[in-house]
């Protein structure tokens, strides 16, 4: 493995900013042709379209374009409650909450941005914090102590809120993906078309975009912060972002959402499959199929 400060090809870096200049806009509306399952209906045999994962209690649960999933028998995906909704940003908070926010299932009614929604019996039932109707909020972190930060989609502005009712305006950005310390929670990064932008002081402000161009961050430790970038290479950072350590390459082709559990253990969707990782990132194993041809967002 070689550790890497700032490296950038011209070639390399033009083809990886275009491919996440195409995820940033990629975000549709309109929904699949397979909506027509119903929750206890037989798993279909792939998911599409991911949105964010996360580990909780052992569970796996795989946010999608048509609701949260967990794996059943043989991987294949199964339908957490009865929601079919575009769960576009998706975390749970250290306390088991979780979260997420994007758009309701076509005909389900109500507004077309779900704003902040929260489940405290791990996805089977949510209900609405804030901003329904305002706000399309396509990534969400938080950190043990922190708030809640957001990234509104619909006005490309960080928010923040420590109740889940009230929320500040933070800084104005284009961004795909946003990662919060574990341990400072006012030190947040930012995914954009010119590298990771940082913010240290609660996302009031970001430094411009430099360095690494990663498509998706995720903060597992203090000294373990992991990023993928648009054409599928993992790289960890044991400083904060400030110098890269290239790992490998994620299964599966482009990918669409990555979290880390903790130090060592990492799930990725890419476009064939949700893989987790327990040797940090040197290996994976699919865990459930994924058919997409373009990005998670």
């Amino acid at each position: 493995m070689t550790t890497q400060r700032l490296p950038r090809t011209a070639a390399v870096s033009a083809a990886a900013a275009l491919a996440l200049a195409l995820a940033l806009t990629g975000c549709s509306r309109t929904p699949p042709d397979d909506r027509d399952g119903a929750a206890g209906a037989e798993p279909a045999s792939a998911l599409s379209h991911v949105h964010g994962l996360a580990l909780h209690e052992g569970t796996l649960y795989v946010a999608t374009h048509e609701g949260i999933h967990s794996p059943g028998p043989g991987g294949a995906p199964v339908l957490v409650g009865d929601r079919r909704d575009d769960f576009m940003g998706f975390t749970v908070a250290p306390d088991g909450t979780f979260l997420a926010g994007g758009h309701p299932a076509p005909g389900s009614g109500g507004p077309s941005d779900l704003g902040l929604i929260a489940s405290a019996d791990s996805g089977r039932t949510w209900t609405e914090q804030s901003l329904g109707g305002e706000v399309d909020f396509h990534a969400l972190d938080t950190a043990p102590g922190g708030p809640v930060y957001g990234y509104d989609s619909t006005h490309g502005r960080l928010r923040v809120t420590r109740d889940r009712k009230a929320w500040e305006d933070r800084a104005e950005l284009r961004a795909l993906d946003i990662a919060v310390s574990p341990t400072a929670p006012d030190t947040v990064l930012a995914t954009t078309e010119s590298g990771v932008a940082r913010s240290t002081d609660g996302g009031r402000t970001f430094t411009p975009g430099g360095g690494q161009l990663l498509a998706y961050v995720s903060w597992g430790a203090a000294d373990a912060l992991y990023g993928v970038s648009p054409d599928g290479v993992l790289f960890r950072s044991g400083d904060g972002g400030a110098a890269w350590t290239r790992i490998g390459t994620v299964p599966g082709g482009r990918p669409q959402a990555l979290t880390a559990v903790d130090g060592r253990r990492l799930l990725v969707a890419t476009q064939e499959g949700v893989y987790e990782s327990g040797d940090a990132g040197r290996s994976f194993v699919r865990r459930m199929a994924v058919t997409s041809g373009s990005g998670g967002h």
